[in-house]
């Protein structure tokens, strides 16, 4: 099935696409004012079409101009992402997000809802995410912050410089990964991981420091990939999932009315994130090969590359290298109890469990 139905039947079986929610509101009452840092550039469609029109506008609309949004990105606050437990921990941050990979250096199970491989489509990886959010959170709890919204980002898919056709071309290329389960990937599939800083990307193509690298569809094109690449697989690895979080103490506090209010909104953001990353995700591979009637999201590639659909063994290769080494390695690295969890939550999603 090429990645267009695939991902035309995710936002479908979501079930995403106007249906009237519930409008809980608020009475009259004093000001409520909420400091959020989301995502990590203010020119990001994740920003611009689902946190600020619903996250900061509807919940002033909604609240009768009570509740007031202080909306901010990592970049303006120059956050790294990392720091955003500590942040939302501390109370410097009412609500929080990043993506999971970016915060599980202080909370190692994240990794395992969005590791490279496990989820082939979206819609896989919406019901992976909804099934580990309490598991997540009794990691999460410890620090004082509970996880509200999973959702993800553009598929993460591989750009190069070079022409391939399929993923074992891949093999002794120096590929740019991020986080532990895609580096494992990788090197299984026989290439040579290279971390480097998103900013730093484009000149490390350019200069060929590295032959190939792994972003969203929509980054690749927000970033000007295709001005230095060739070709880029339409085959999802991973989703870059990511979360928002509050701070529990707060959260808790809330007066129940405004607590129903703000959750009611999160879900709505949680929903339009997730139509947004199965449109984002197939509006950045148009916009990159060109396809200027179906680009309607980010920008049209100026330098047009091409789009490699995945072979039957790039399909049979992502699932048994998942399997084979990016699962045991996670295990490796979190521990036994990782590797239980796994194997209760997401293996009977998956249909792979942990140790066979």
């Amino acid at each position: 099935m090429s990645m267009r139905r695939i991902l035309l039947a995710a936002v479908a079986a979501l079930g995403l696409g106007g249906s009237a929610l519930a409008q809980p509101t608020l009475p009259a009452g004093p000001r409520i004012p909420i400091v959020a840092i989301t995502q990590p550039l203010p020119t990001q469609p994740q920003y611009t079409r689902v946190d600020q029109p619903i996250l900061r506008d509807r919940l002033r609309e909604r609240s009768g101009g009570r509740i007031e949004v202080q909306l901010s990105t990592h970049a303006e606050r120059n956050l790294s992402g990392t720091e955003l437990i500590r942040l939302n921990r501390s109370g410097q941050a009412d609500i929080a997000a990043s993506t999971l990979t970016t915060l599980s250096g202080d909370v190692p199970v994240l990794d395992m809802v969005d590791l490279a491989g496990l989820a082939p489509d979206i819609g896989t990886a919406k019901r992976i995410a909804e099934a580990m959010l309490p598991a997540v959170n009794r990691d999460l709890e410890r620090f004082g912050v509970r996880m509200m919204v999973i959702y993800p980002f553009p598929a993460q898919v591989v750009w190069c410089r070079q022409p391939f056709a399929s993923l074992s071309d891949l093999r002794g290329r120096k590929v740019r990964t991020f986080g532990n389960s895609l580096v494992d990937f990788f090197t299984a599939l026989g290439a040579q991981p290279v971390s480097i800083g998103f900013p730093e990307v484009y000149s490390a193509l350019e200069r060929g420091v590295v032959d190939c690298a792994i972003t969203g569809t929509g980054s690749g094109v927000a970033a000007r990939w295709p001005e230095v690449t060739t070709h880029v697989s339409n085959l999802a690895v991973s989703w870059a999932l990511a979360g928002y979080m509050v701070n529990l103490n707060w959260w808790n506090r809330l007066d129940p009315a405004v607590r129903a209010v703000v959750e009611q909104t999160l879900k709505e953001v949680s929903d339009a994130q997730w139509e947004l990353g199965a449109a984002a995700t197939r509006d950045g591979l148009d916009c990159a090969v060109g396809n200027a009637a179906a680009c309607r999201i980010h920008t049209l590639a100026t330098r047009p590359v091409t789009e490699v659909t995945p072979t039957a063994a790039d399909q049979a290769a992502l699932r048994e290298i998942f399997e084979r080494t990016v699962l045991p390695g996670f295990v490796r690295r979190c521990g036994a109890r990782c590797g239980e969890t796994y194997n209760q939550v997401i293996a009977p999603i998956a249909g792979v469990r942990f140790g066979g």
